[in-house]
């Protein structure tokens, strides 16, 4: 197949390329062209005119304004990036000879916190902030652009448009891999210091999404007969906080050091940073602390296999021994 991929210099991107090349011709289109092995030639973003002149079979948009977990980028910068090129880069591929595209949603589109056991693609969206806020319009600009199944009052599903061609909205959980620089990274810096969790009387339980998985999904919907829809990445299995830090000791050969102070001491505490304005506050402190569990019960049943092939905690390990090389 020859295939387009935006933002294909990015951890996810690169990703991607080392795990197709092999079988497809690949494009890339992102902020620099720099050359990269598996990629036949990189465009840049005021460049998508010329490439109306190839013939594409799939398009995977990757580009995007990743979370800033400070807090410190301009909230029009993610409706720019976010919104902004998907709506760009949905309108090309509906003009193309390409018959699938797959869009880089996130589960923050859906929900800031999940309400009840797990996250399913029917919950009602709820973004809080402008990461999760300029995805859903994204994914928002994608449907009304298409029309994507619909469920009828009459209980029946209907294709609306365009059945020729194929549009996948994934929402992927934390992603993680060798090359990964998100939160895992820094925890991991603070477990190699023998810093104690002082917060191991949370029992939270957290999805998480391989690199390994992520590419097999997409290779799935490549290849597959999958319907157009929306569909949640998650490996099989969550795990908790203590899990997570017992897994990164293991590891590094090291013994972990998981304190388990009293929850309503440290629920008391938390209250107290937010009236002072400490770093552990009562939003914090639910962030550190909440479940957040995503089901991939959709994505695997489309795909037509029982279970992701990467288990949650053999990814993480690969993840965590790359932090260290």
């Amino acid at each position: 197949m020859n295939i387009l991929i935006t933002g294909v210099h990015g951890f996810v991107g690169s990703n991607l390329v080392m795990a197709l090349k092999r079988r497809h011709t690949l494009y890339g289109l992102d902020i620099v062209a720099l050359e990269k092995e598996g990629i036949t030639k990189t465009f840049l973003w005021n460049e998508l005119e010329i490439l109306r002149n190839v013939k594409f079979d799939a398009i995977i948009h990757l580009a995007g304004k990743a979370h800033d977990t400070k807090n410190q980028s301009a909230a029009q910068i993610y409706f720019d990036v976010n919104t902004g090129l998907t709506q760009k880069i949905f309108d090309f591929f509906l003009e193309s000879s390409a018959k699938k595209f797959i869009f880089f949603s996130s589960v923050k589109a859906a929900a800031d916190s999940v309400v009840g056991e797990v996250l399913t693609e029917d919950v009602i969206p709820t973004p809080v902030g402008p990461y999760g806020e300029s995805k859903i319009k994204a994914e928002e600009y994608i449907q009304n652009n298409f029309l994507f199944p619909t469920t009828s009052p009459s209980g029946y599903s209907s294709f609306l448009k365009e059945e020729s061609k194929k549009v996948y909205i994934l929402r992927p959980c934390m992603i993680h891999g060798p090359g990964n620089k998100g939160n895992l990274n820094l925890l991991y810096n603070v477990v190699k210091k023998g810093i104690p969790w002082p917060l191991g009387d949370f029992e939270n339980r957290r999805s998480f999404t391989s690199i390994d998985n992520l590419c097999y999904v997409v290779e799935g919907l490549l290849t597959k007969d999958v319907a157009t829809g929306i569909y949640h990445i998650g490996d099989d299995e969550a795990l908790s906080t203590n899990e997570l830090i017992a897994t990164m000791c293991e590891v590094m050969g090291k013994t972990p050091h998981i304190w388990k102070l009293n929850k309503g001491l440290m629920e008391g505490c938390a209250g107290l940073g937010t009236l002072l304005h400490l770093p552990l506050n009562t939003e914090r402190l639910r962030k550190l602390t909440e479940n957040y569990v995503v089901s991939n019960e959709k994505i695997k049943h489309a795909l037509g296999v029982d279970k992701m092939p990467v288990m949650a905690k053999q990814g993480l390990i690969k993840t965590i021994k790359s932090f260290s090389e």
